[in-house]
């Protein structure tokens, strides 16, 4: 027999026929929502790497990302066909949630079910965040996924709501829970005491929350990271726990902040601020005492060791001081 058809090999890929390309898979395609909060802003950066990338906001125009048109939604993915959509937005008010309750609904519960069932109807992932809020805040032990919910206001309701209608419709999903986020970008707790710090001679702190203060960047970080997961292992799809290791009250989290900034050489008018109980300061929206949450179902399923919050907070410190 004669020598094969050199038409038929592909430089550097040595025997390997032409035709074979056409089984190679298409790169990923990925939608996110809520391109512009603390964590959406995070995620285009950890997303990218997985494959094609197509972020909206709210005002949006070449595709709608407005949570509160929901018919725009569902075409959005139709359109879109994406093989994993990521939902980083939400209604967080948690004070005028209280007021709005109907679109606070609307972008928490109804536009992710919207999203669950255009997600399940082309077979794609749906990643979506949700909230300590979902919990009522008793006792001292950090709360687990099997843990009955029972929220106190109605953002922790709507986001409950928008857990449940994913769960239902949606086979293929990732719920994160996650609690007390801030970002280098923006307006965040540590720079709001900074701010005040610099300008009055005394301070007073809310005490009696605790949780842990979770950085956007490990909770994108982390996404990408689980995302890869199912892909691999379609059956950890479900609900998780993520937030940094170890916990504080708010008034532990500010005191971090002024010894990080004092060692930076910031100088603030008050360095020390006084403890107070959440009564001090009255809401419309009542806040949950116990914000802990256990991640060790996230650890185990997707071989994690989360960094205590000290670490990341220290960390966006230093891009902001």
């Amino acid at each position: 027999m004669g020598k094969p058809s050199t038409k038929w090999r592909i430089p550097g890929l040595g025997a390997e026929p032409l035709c074979r390309r056409s089984t190679m898979k298409r790169p990923l395609k990925i939608l996110l929502l809520g391109k512009g909060g603390q964590v959406g802003w995070e995620l285009q950066r950890s997303l990218a790497p997985l494959g094609e990338l197509i972020a909206l906001d709210f005002d949006s125009t070449e595709h709608c990302g407005d949570f509160t048109n929901l018919p725009g939604l569902a075409a959005t993915v139709r359109n879109v066909q994406p093989d994993i959509i990521v939902n980083a937005a939400a209604h967080t008010a948690v004070d005028k949630a209280e007021s709005e309750p109907e679109l606070a609904r609307t972008i928490n519960a109804l536009a992710p079910a919207i999203l669950a069932e255009e997600a399940q109807r082309i077979g794609a992932w749906l990643v979506h965040y949700s909230t300590d809020y979902v919990f009522d805040g008793s006792g001292d032990q950090p709360w687990k996924e099997s843990d009955t919910p029972a929220p106190l206001s109605v953002y922790g309701q709507t986001k409950l709501e928008g857990e449940q209608l994913i769960a239902a419709h949606c086979a293929k999903h990732l719920i994160l829970r996650t609690s007390w986020v801030y970002a280098a970008r923006g307006g965040n707790f540590a720079k709001t005491m900074l701010k005040l710090a610099k300008e009055r001679d005394s301070l007073t702190v809310i005490d009696d929350q605790i949780g842990a203060p979770t950085g956007a960047e490990l909770l994108a970080d982390v996404t990408a990271h689980a995302i890869r997961g199912v892909l691999q292992q379609p059956e950890k799809a479900g609900l998780y726990h993520l937030v940094a290791g170890g916990e504080a009250s708010w008034h532990r989290y500010a005191q971090f902040v002024f010894e990080q900034a004092q060692q930076a050489g910031l100088m603030l008018k008050t360095t020390m601020a006084a403890p107070v109980p959440t009564s001090a300061y009255p809401t419309a929206a009542k806040r949950p005492l116990n914000s802990r949450l256990d991640t060790s179902k996230l650890q185990s399923a997707f071989a994690l060791s989360l960094p205590n919050w000290q670490q990341g907070v220290a960390r966006m410190l230093t891009e902001t001081i």
